[in-house]
């Protein structure tokens, strides 16, 4: 790969400005307020890995992520008693932190990449995920992953992830702020993509950007107008396609904001 990759945190700059002519932009979501120690108890999050289980998740590497990874450090105060819930919460700028089973079922698809077929006990290499959030996705993705990109279009939430995972010290993760329907072809070739906003369809640049032997999770517009969750394989002869659940997410958009 030609050029040195960015440190964590790390600042897309190329792609569309940070501010919209004519508009004062909007303001940031207030931080985060970290929770009380009660909800940080492993045993809220061992309960909350057992019903992972109970509904369908297998991969030990995703249940041990998800029980390692605290998701009460990246929602707002109010919603403290409801971080360990199987809901969506909202994070701010129209946003949701996505429920605990949507992020397991995405990465433990992720980590099905036929580049992995064998090697049960083995990491995914370099990952790239569209629409970072407030940053729970990326760490959870550290515990799994070798090399975790992830890409941001909204200037608040990209501020208000790094603010989140700073407590974390995870240098395999870099953030960027940028236009994810682009990716990032500095950190390119990918083992794995990971979209946390529906589109139409994938992006040709996510495609080019996955390796060989690598997979795309996304979830994409289906035949009905609603969403699904779409898995795209790369092989040496192409590429093959999966359509999977319905699912609900925010939708895919262009250019930095």
């Amino acid at each position: 790969m030609a050029g040195q990759r960015p440190g964590f945190p790390a600042r897309l700059t190329t792609g569309a400005p940070a501010t919209v002519r004519g508009r004062t932009p909007a303001p940031p979501p207030r931080p985060t307020v970290h929770a009380t120690p009660s909800m940080a108890s492993e045993a809220v999050r061992t309960r909350m890995v057992q019903r992972l289980a109970r509904q369908g998740i297998a991969d030990a590497r995703v249940l041990r992520a998800m029980g390692t990874v605290e998701r009460h450090m990246f929602v707002d105060s109010a919603l403290v008693n409801q971080a360990y819930e199987d809901t969506s919460l909202p994070i701010g700028l129209g946003q949701t932190i996505s429920k605990p089973n949507v992020v397991a079922r995405m990465i433990e698809l992720l980590l099905g990449a036929p580049s992995l077929a064998n090697k049960p006990a083995d990491r995914l290499g370099r990952v790239l995920e569209i629409g970072t959030g407030c940053g729970y996705q990326a760490a959870v993705l550290s515990h799994v992953a070798t090399e975790v990109y992830s890409i941001e279009r909204l200037r608040g939430l990209h501020e208000r992830a790094r603010a989140n995972l700073r407590p974390f010290r995870l240098a395999t993760v870099h953030l960027l702020l940028g236009d994810g329907m682009v990716g990032y072809a500095k950190g390119a070739p990918y083992a794995g993509i990971i979209a946390a906003a529906g589109g139409e369809a994938v992006p040709e640049a996510w495609i080019a950007q996955l390796a060989v032997g690598g997979r795309i999770v996304a979830p994409t517009q289906s035949s009905t107008g609603g969403q699904a969750l779409v898995v795209i394989d790369k092989t040496a002869r192409g590429t093959e396609r999966r359509v999977l659940e319905a699912v609900h997410f925010v939708p895919l958009k262009s250019g930095i904001a």
